[in-house]
């Protein structure tokens, strides 16, 4: 790689700083405190390729836009439905818990640490309100926070990433982007963003054949790695 070069960083945020899958546990617990953990993980498997199947539906133009929320509310309507909760308001609070996401241990001293020196921009599928709560709720700090919900798709779809190219008024090779997950940074790269694969257990891992600027272990670790580029 040629040296790493950057004026600002663009981060995903739904699993490479908050711990998405252990917000969502916590609100299937909510839904039916009953549950045990497998069948707690079979629902959240349920909610999941609700998520990935209506979003890639959308990116194929076989369903019309829908915000983070509706495919949200759809999802946990399934898992009400899966376990007999009939229940409006359990559904709602449900799909909301989407939003009360935690913090990986590193993100927060991650995030004030790089910002320090980069502008910080986050990047996130999640709806314009979705994802202000939960940057509220996890206490994250941007410079700028972009939704896909202001070019009506879903990453990976390139426009999503060039839409933190347009706002940064940087050019592209001089963004880095952050993630936990392999098949985001590849969109990234493809439009010609500097990439960084932060390593998460809930996320997608790299394979060989996969070339990014950046492998770190945490945040603190890629802080590390960018001081020494």
């Amino acid at each position: 790689m040629s040296e790493l070069e950057i004026d600002a960083v663009v981060f995903d945020v739904l699993g490479t700083l908050v711990d998405e899958p252990a917000g969502i546990r916590a609100g299937i617990r909510e839904l039916d405190s009953s549950l045990d953990d497998p069948r707690i993980e079979q629902l959240l498997s349920l909610r999941q390729e609700h998520i990935d199947r209506e979003q890639r539906r959308i990116l194929d133009g076989v369903r019309p836009y829908r915000t983070s929320d509706v495919l949200d509310q759809e999802a946990a309507q399934l898992v009400a439905d899966a376990v007999g909760v009939d229940d409006p308001a359990a559904v709602t609070a449900l799909a909301l818990s989407g939003r009360r996401l935690p913090p990986w241990p590193d993100t927060l001293a991650g995030l004030a640490r790089l910002g320090e020196r980069f502008p910080l921009i986050g990047l996130s599928n999640a709806s314009r309100t979705a994802l202000l709560g939960i940057n509220s709720h996890a206490g994250l700090r941007w410079h700028q926070a972009l939704s896909a919900e202001d070019v009506q798709t879903y990453k990976p779809d390139p426009v999503v990433y060039q839409l933190a190219v347009t706002i940064s008024g940087l050019p592209t090779e001089r963004l880095l982007m952050v993630a936990a997950h392999a098949w985001d940074l590849r969109a990234a790269q493809n439009l010609g963003l500097r990439t960084a694969y932060v390593a998460r257990s809930v996320g997608d891992p790299p394979t060989p054949s996969d070339r990014f600027d950046l492998h770190a272990q945490d945040l603190a670790d890629l802080a590390d790695q960018i001081d020494k580029a």
